[in-house]
């Protein structure tokens, strides 16, 4: 069973609760961390990869502790004919997917790396990096 990526949104009143925690030790899901994010207020915003036969169990969990699970929908995509392979996007690519292809130099992109980051949006000169939804 491959990993699913998800998007979990929570509020201030849970986030010190060991809820991660909770689907590897009760659901027995392995998960990987790939994206998190608490602003000031303690409210946040974690993408996982999740896997495990209680998969599911695991999900109806998280409902019940109050946590917002969506589907990771959105999905980075480069454009080809606009990229100039400049490489300023691999510079920031926290996770590696996009990476300059030797010996021809050229931008390449591993989409199942991508964590929808988004900031290769934001240096791309050209706009050669788009999300699909």
């Amino acid at each position: 069973m491959s990993p699913k990526k998800i998007v979990l949104r929570f509020g201030g009143d849970i986030s010190d609760k060991p809820i991660i925690y909770h689907l590897a030790k009760d659901y027995d899901l392995v998960f990987n961390i790939v994206k998190a994010n608490v602003d000031p207020q303690k409210e946040g915003t974690m993408v996982l990869e999740l896997t495990g036969e209680k998969y599911d169990q695991g999900l109806a969990f998280l409902q019940s502790q109050g946590v917002k699970v969506q589907p990771l929908t959105e999905e980075v995509i480069i454009n080809k004919e606009k990229c100039t392979s400049c490489g300023a996007c691999t510079a920031l690519c926290p996770t590696g997917a996009l990476y300059l292809h030797r010996p021809s130099m050229e931008v390449d992109f591993n989409g199942d790396d991508c964590v929808v980051c988004q900031l290769c949006l934001k240096v791309c000169p050209v706009r050669a990096m788009e999300v699909r939804f």
